[in-house]
């Protein structure tokens, strides 16, 4: 039977609407079941543990169970991937990171990004980085390193936790912020890369407050400077590097995104528990063990500083020369 041409077309108009209806439906039963939480590191990790902390205390505050999912590989693209061709109904979430802002520029050629792909839903944690010298080395300040740095230009070795990430990009924002000329060092993972800062195989790093204290205290490596604008309260007699080099800061984040097109209401809702889950006194005494600090805000909050990082990092991988590969 032929239908008549109105008839046809009020048809194609609802089915067209029905995923916008079934989405809405979806958003006022949410969460209705479990949750998963893609980590772009493997388990172990401090992305890993904050993820398993915030998801636990999400699970309590939402119902369901939130499933730490890892998805480590392409510098964090295969997790950040994986979320973005995943439905847009909040059941499938990022664990977003500083790397993922960064891959903007990195990975140029990527058609899956940050910036595109994925709706920012809540900040969870930042980290300061510290700069890390064998105790060796003729320099106890970050002034006195710079000097020594420019005196001996291309001999100082800085080591990193591999190419790409925020151990080597704060080495490269502090050598565009002072002109200095340093030798990057890669190694795998950061146990290796404090062993061979140890041994004298490099002469310096930046590294993860929380991943560099037990070294710092064990006296096996010395701190000259943190990449925070004010003292840590996990190191007090560590002066900002920004007191020497204006405007220098760096800082590593975690926060949580979801797919493009999530409804509003999903947004809006895992925003106010991530914040609760925050303001526990539980999650704030592991976050302090770990060297971190909580992060809370609105979303509004969380997309500025996911468009302001990678804005900032654009211009440190472009001075660089950094390729993906």
């Amino acid at each position: 039977m032929k239908l008549p041409r109105r008839k046809f077309l009020q048809l194609t108009a609802g089915a067209a609407a029905l995923p916008a209806l079934s989405l809405r439906a979806g958003a006022q039963t949410y969460p209705s079941r479990p949750i998963t939480l893609l980590v772009f590191v493997p388990a172990g990790g401090t992305p890993d543990i904050i993820a398993r902390l915030v998801g636990q205390a999400l699970s309590q505050r939402l119902g369901q169970s939130v499933v730490i999912d890892n998805r480590p590989g392409g510098g964090g693209n295969l997790a950040l991937q994986a979320v973005a061709r995943a439905p847009a109904d909040g059941y499938t979430l990022l664990m977003v990171a500083t790397p993922h802002a960064v891959n903007v520029t990195l990975y140029e050629k990527s058609t899956t990004t940050i910036t595109r792909d994925i709706v920012p839903v809540a900040g969870i944690n930042m980290d300061s980085f510290v700069l890390l010298v064998n105790p060796s080395l003729p320099a106890k300040t970050v002034s006195e390193f710079i000097s020594y740095a420019k005196a001996n230009p291309g001999k100082i070795n800085v080591a990193s936790s591999g190419t790409g990430n925020l151990t080597h990009l704060s080495a490269e924002l502090f050598r565009m912020s002072t002109g200095i000329e340093v030798v990057h060092v890669p190694y795998r993972g950061t146990p290796a890369a404090h062993a061979g800062l140890i041994a004298g195989e490099v002469q310096a790093m930046f590294d993860a407050v929380g991943a560099a204290m037990a070294q710092i205290h064990a006296g096996a490596l010395r701190a000259l400077g943190v990449t925070a604008t004010t003292r840590l309260r996990v190191l007090p007699d560590t002066p900002p590097i920004a007191d020497v080099v204006p405007g220098y800061s760096v800082t590593g984040w975690l926060g949580i995104g979801a797919p493009r097109g999530t409804p509003t209401e999903i947004v809006e809702r895992l925003n106010r528990e991530v914040n609760a889950a925050l303001a526990d006194p539980a999650v704030k005494a592991r976050m302090a063990d770990l060297g971190s600090e909580p992060m809370p805000g609105s979303v509004a909050d969380f997309a500025k500083l996911v468009d302001t990082e990678t804005e900032k990092w654009a211009k440190v991988v472009k001075f660089s020369g950094l390729k993906a590969e």
